[in-house]
């Protein structure tokens, strides 16, 4: 009789306990809400970098939502080049129900997404949601077109190759302020180090730590060998580095080298892309060319400036300046 007792009461507790295993089961269930509606307040913006601080835009949509078993779920926003399907969005995870973008923020997406600076571009935003990869969901997509400004800024190059002046030092710029900072400085033989600063002065600078690294304390940097060097400086890691570039010039019977010697032309670090000179020109013609060889030379021919063209040719002597763009390619002659 015991033993019947035992084994019912040993059932009893087996029952209970898958009863139990099947309650916790169902507790685990955690249905997650779909993304929302998106909406805004403006789909054409008018950016002004006066404006900066102001707010471009306000997007409103409801955030992700969890019930049954609670778990932890994300709202973030995409934004993208309308045409890209979203393949490399900008995010931005929100915890309110609206996000208002200053202008300067957006002007800097828009430009760190491919846009380019003065063209109207389109970008797509969207809401998306979820707990994990494998459930997301997404809203709607809104386009929104704007113009892109120029947002520039700029630290600054003393060293060696001009007396280590502040105040006169070259520069390498940004152009969406985004802290990467790149510039093309002739480094002449003997004078190959530099510092660089935030400021034409000496007040804060950055220095070499090694390793491509850089802070605010260590050596003078240090170029290697003479010539034309692209310098790259990320303040947002701390790391710099250089590449060697290949000098423009004018050269023919209109410069002051004739068609012997090349006169080499200045690379302007202000985001124009392009290579400026003042000199004094005789009558004549003349021509660009990239590292003092004839394999890429710029000239004129059916009225198009253009890869291996014409002579062009100066009427009258005077001192000119010639600003040149190897990216379009273009070029202008002023006489001063």
């Amino acid at each position: 009789m015991k033993s019947i007792f035992f084994k019912t009461l040993a059932l009893c507790f087996v029952a209970l306990s898958l009863w139990s295993c099947k309650k916790d089961e169902t507790q685990t269930v955690s249905t997650i809400g779909a993304a929302g509606t998106l909406t805004a307040s403006a789909t054409t913006l008018s950016l002004v970098q006066a404006n900066g601080a102001q707010a471009a835009l306000t997007l409103s949509f409801p955030l992700a939502t969890s019930s049954g078993y609670v778990v932890p779920v994300n709202s973030t926003l995409q934004f993208a080049l309308k045409g890209t399907n979203f393949a490399a969005p900008k995010e931005v995870v929100v915890t309110a129900k609206t996000y208002a973008p200053t202008v300067t923020d957006f002007n800097t997406m828009i430009l760190a997404l491919g846009g380019k600076v003065g063209e109207t571009a389109q970008i797509e935003v969207r809401l998306k949601s979820g707990a994990a990869v494998n459930d997301l969901t997404y809203s709607n997509v809104i386009t929104l077109t704007a113009k892109p400004y120029l947002a520039s800024a700029w630290v600054y190059v003393p060293g060696a190759y001009q007396d280590w002046i502040p105040a006169t030092a070259d520069s390498l710029v940004s152009l969406t302020s985004n802290g990467i900072y790149t510039g093309i400085i002739n480094f002449p033989t003997g004078k190959l180090l530099f510092k660089v600063t935030p400021a034409k002065n000496w007040t804060s600078e950055y220095a070499d730590n090694g390793g491509g690294k850089f802070s605010n304390q260590g050596g003078n940097f240090d170029v290697l060998t003479e010539g034309l060097k692209k310098l790259t400086f990320n303040t947002n890691d701390k790391t710099w580095k250089m590449e060697n570039i290949k000098p423009w010039s004018v050269i023919g019977e209109a410069t002051p080298g004739g068609w012997g010697t090349d006169t080499d032309m200045k690379y302007t670090n202000d985001g124009s892309e392009s290579w400026k000179i003042t000199l004094n020109l005789t009558a004549g013609e003349y021509k660009f060319r990239e590292d003092h060889k004839w394999d890429n030379n710029l000239g004129v021919k059916d009225g198009k400036f253009q890869t291996n063209g014409d002579n062009l040719k100066i009427a009258a002597a005077g001192n000119y300046t010639i600003t040149l763009n190897t990216k379009v390619p273009s070029y202008s002659i002023v006489k001063n």
